[in-house]
């Protein structure tokens, strides 16, 4: 679980952008590469602690592989207008 308040922003705007990306059409080797990449520009520019990085790390291939993470979101139908 993650408790510092950095590490639940970066964790918060990562998932956000991988479902984002998931409804955009990329697959999970691309969302793979991509937190991969946010984890390596976090390591190389000390912004969070490493353990933090790490634990950071573990949560979101905890959410990756999560599949009720990507289901589909029904939209709400409109309203016909008959009251």
């Amino acid at each position: 679980m993650l408790q510092d308040a950095t590490t639940i922003r970066h964790y918060q705007k990562l998932t956000d952008s991988l479902v984002d990306l998931w409804n955009r059409g990329y697959r999970f080797d691309d969302l793979r590469l991509y937190v991969d990449g946010y984890i390596t520009a976090l390591r190389q520019t000390n912004t969070i602690e490493p353990y933090l990085v790490h634990r950071l790390e573990e949560e979101l291939a905890r959410f990756i592989y999560d599949p009720s993470n990507f289901e589909a979101v029904p939209q709400p139908q409109p309203e016909t207008g008959y009251y």
